[in-house]
């Protein structure tokens, strides 16, 4: 097997275990009842390791040189795997933040940005596929996670869910780290000079209020699926699971036409398929799983279109830092998108304004797009 084939593997095998993260909502009915606490504080959970995770891709490029790449997937599977089983064994809410959200959290934004730019710079020729294979694998685990989550649950409660979480995470990146180091792949080939970079600010900033925009949405929807499928009548479980499958199929279809096709048309038409999904979401809670499976399509394609076109718009080492700094954005949303829907569940009972906020700031994200992007996918100068 070629290195790029092995690092692609290796990064796949490593995103598909944190995508787990994603399948929080199935934890949230056990974890109120555990610890005596509205959907809103157990909400903060999942909120708090997003932005821990966004953190660590934000100031990941100051380790990914600096550091063999075997090294950095076995530091993912050791923590991350802490992190799990400090949540475990949580008797306060402070402990299970610390835990999962920041423990856990920070490890799955190294493992997840480093596997990303490691797999394109791997796989010059198709980064676009590579990038989207990675982010198809974390909506994979995503997919899977419930089923198991729920069966520990059933079985010993949330934590026996979290143990087999910290053993997973140990696996994954315990073997990841014994191939990279077998194939001999490295983070930068060759000898390079590192020079100051500077990245244009109001560019960057345009790029951010509609990558922000467009994930919000998915990052609320994701966060509360299981809730949201309770109160349409349908099992919670199920709308995770469904979800994730769908964020999967995003990933591999919008990397592959980030290699084809224009990626302004692509962003945009993920924009605009997530608003129009919640909308009809909201009107219509007898379809719901069809409208989340919708969703899920638009957020994986979206997480996948827009460090593919980062990458584009800024080669060589500018390309990771741009997307560290793009992606505080989906730490700002995942701060903020699904607390407020708790917030919203709390004082009202169902979802439908949380949902209607979501699509506008998801049609948002789609005029952002259409005005900081041309035609190729370049910083639009207008």
């Amino acid at each position: 097997m070629t290195k790029g084939g092995t690092v692609l593997i290796s990064a796949c095998l490593v995103s598909a275990v944190l995508g787990s993260i994603h399948a929080f909502s199935v934890f949230l009915a056990p974890l109120e009842a555990a610890f005596g606490a509205v959907r809103a504080t157990i909400s903060l959970t999942y909120s708090l390791g997003l932005v821990c995770l966004t953190a660590a891709v934000l100031f990941g490029p100051r380790i990914y040189e600096r550091m063999a790449p075997w090294l950095i997937f076995a530091i993912v599977g050791i923590v991350g795997a802490m992190g799990a089983l400090i949540a475990s064994a949580a008797g306060t809410i402070a402990m299970l933040w610390i835990g999962y959200g920041v423990i856990f959290g920070a490890a799955n934004g190294l493992g997840y940005g480093f596997g990303l730019q490691f797999a394109a710079r791997a796989n010059p020729k198709h980064a676009g596929f590579a990038m989207g294979a990675v982010t198809a694998a974390y909506a994979l685990g995503a997919a899977l996670s419930p089923l198991a989550f729920e069966a520990a649950i059933q079985v010993r409660g949330h934590s026996l869910a979290l143990q087999g979480l910290a053993v997973s995470i140990l696996l994954a990146g315990v073997t990841a780290a014994a191939l990279i180091r077998r194939s001999g792949a490295a983070y930068t080939e060759g000898t390079t000079r590192r020079t100051p970079i500077t990245l244009p600010n109001r560019k960057l900033a345009a790029i951010w209020l509609a990558y922000g925009g467009g994930v919000a949405a998915g990052l609320m929807a994701i966060g509360h699926a299981a809730g949201i499928a309770e109160s349409a009548g349908f099992t919670g479980w199920h709308a995770p699971a469904i979800l994730a499958v769908f964020n999967l199929a995003g990933s591999l279809t919008a990397g592959h036409l980030m290699d084809r096709a224009q990626p302004k048309r692509v962003i945009v038409a993920l924009a605009a398929l997530s608003a129009a999904s919640l909308a009809a979401l909201a009107a219509w809670p007898a379809a719901t799983l069809l409208f989340l499976s919708m969703v899920g399509f638009a957020y994986g394609g979206t997480i996948a279109a827009y460090p593919a076109a980062i990458a584009r718009l800024f080669p060589g080492d500018m390309g990771p830092r741009a997307y560290g700094r793009v992606f505080t954005a989906w730490g700002t949303a995942g701060l903020l998108a699904p607390w407020a829907a708790g917030r919203v569940y709390d004082v009202s009972g169902g979802y439908t304004a949380a949902l209607t906020a979501a699509s506008l700031l998801a049609l948002g994200s789609a005029a952002f797009a259409w005005q900081c992007f041309s035609a190729d996918g370049t910083p639009s100068t207008e």
